[in-house]
């Protein structure tokens, strides 16, 4: 008879929710996520106190999405060999102490320094925090409840950053956005090593292929310091135009080498799906546009309306505010018509929203963009689940990780293309520059659009491969 019953047992063991595992892998993927947008904010104060212009703030922004961006694949396959409980707790040391660092720099150089090392934190934790919720929750139900929350905390954390920020630099000054950090992180450190369980190192796992690793770091690299320094120095200026032959070269060199490896770090058979270079491509042009009026929003709130931080981050609510809902709402659209509904819609609202931006001027009223705002916020919302259920439909079953860490790797190139193409565009002139920013980013929007609406599956087609795949 208690043969009979240790099956039950050990299922409802399995699918029970136990907290804390989650709650320390969440707070070290909330800490990841809020460093994007918390720091918005306190950019300007960071200018003043600092004594570093436009393109200097870029780079506190772009530093640490160039490297979190950069090192996704490299990161997610280094959990693989050694572990992923080791991979996290070495990305929460690294992540805390760049944030005292960011906290103490005395100059903007050294607050760029700080920053990539934050950024090498964040790629190491973000593939492995997966991994440790794989291996804490056995259990389908369980699993599937602690991803959700995982996903959740995304939003909430970039919902919670600006006016998290806005608070903190009206009350303490804007190192204080960094050091909120150390008390996460040593909380983060501490329920790690006590409650979350090892996952299994990889036996016999292909090598990291570092070779491509840097070939693709020098692309990303080359794209966003010709777009950063042509603010300064314009478009023509040789070191501009060597960054960018630099990410010609780059990319060149990391397609031959993938090409030739025999157990390539990202395989190039993935693109061969439409539907997977598509949602790859949406990724980026979705994070340009949306991350690139992150940046710039408060730059005009505090330049020309002369708000305070606290009130900047009240006043971008409307755009963060409506990520959680936007999120949910993707998904039961997403569940019932496939991605492609969802995606379109998000994209053409995201537009509308992006393009009433045109009417920021030195004499709007807040009012006027409070719409424009929550649109570009939903839609944004509405589109990445989606997005990343059409990635993840796309790629064969053995490649779910690598589909996972290259549209997360778009989505990170997308936001420091945003930052570094929209803050040049505003070296010479905030309005008129915000104008053609937002212009662009309209426009990358209905290109995403029109992409989803030629190469992402709908319900009939993503049940048909459903079907297909089962038997």
């Amino acid at each position: 008879m208690p043969t009979l019953c240790a099956p039950t047992t050990a299922q409802r063991t399995a699918d029970r929710l136990t907290p804390l595992p989650l709650v320390a892998v969440c707070l070290g993927y909330f800490m990841v996520i809020l460093d994007v947008t918390v720091v918005t904010v306190a950019l300007p104060a960071v200018g003043t106190a600092l004594h570093t212009g436009v393109t200097g703030l870029q780079w506190v922004v772009d530093g640490y999405t160039l490297v979190f961006a950069g090192l996704l694949l490299f990161c997610g396959g280094l959990g693989d060999r050694l572990g992923g409980k080791a991979v996290f707790l070495s990305g929460l040391v690294v992540f805390t102490l760049a944030s005292a660092g960011c906290a103490l720099a005395p100059t903007a150089t050294v607050l760029v320094l700080a920053r990539l090392v934050q950024g090498l934190g964040a790629a190491l934790m973000v593939p492995a925090s997966l991994a440790l919720l794989r291996t804490a929750y056995p259990g389908r139900a369980a699993r599937a409840r602690a991803f959700g929350i995982w996903g959740t905390v995304a939003g909430l954390a970039a919902g919670a950053g600006p006016v998290l920020g806005g608070v903190l630099v009206a009350g303490l000054g804007w190192r204080s956005v960094f050091f909120l950090n150390l008390p996460v992180g040593l909380a983060a450190l501490f329920l790690t090593s006590r409650h979350v369980p090892r996952s299994p190192a990889g036996r016999g796992h292909r090598g990291l292929d570092l070779p491509a690793q840097s070939a693709a770091a020098v692309c990303l690299a080359g794209l966003v310091t010709g777009c950063i320094e042509a603010g300064a120095l314009g478009w023509t200026h040789p070191a501009v135009l060597g960054a960018f032959a630099g990410c010609l070269a780059g990319l060149v060199a990391f397609l031959v080498l993938e090409r030739r490896s025999p157990a390539p770090m990202l395989p190039l058979t993935l693109f061969r799906a439409r539907a997977f270079s598509a949602s790859a491509v949406i990724g980026v042009l979705l994070n340009t546009g949306f991350y690139g009026l992150l940046f710039l929003a408060p730059l005009y709130f505090q330049g020309v309306h002369h708000y305070s931080a606290l009130r900047t981050g009240c006043a971008l609510l409307p755009a963060v505010g409506v990520v959680a809902a936007g999120s949910a709402l993707a998904g039961r659209i997403t569940a019932r018509t496939g991605p492609r509904l969802p995606m379109v819609a998000g994209l053409v609202v995201g537009a509308a929203g992006l393009a009433g931006w045109l009417v920021a001027g030195p004499g709007t009223p807040y009012p006027a963009l409070v719409a424009p705002m929550a649109c570009a916020g939903f839609g944004t919302a509405l589109t990445m689940p989606a997005s990343t259920a059409a990635v993840m439909e796309a790629a064969p079953g053995e490649h779910s990780g690598a589909a996972a860490a290259v549209f997360n790797a778009a989505r990170q190139i997308g936001s420091a293309l945003g930052v570094a193409l929209f803050g040049t565009l505003v070296a010479t002139g905030l309005v008129p520059g915000l104008h053609i920013a937002v212009g662009i980013g309209a426009a990358g929007f209905l290109l995403a659009a029109l992409l989803s609406a030629r190469c992402i599956p709908g319900a009939g087609r993503t049940a048909r491969r459903t079907r297909e795949r089962r038997t």
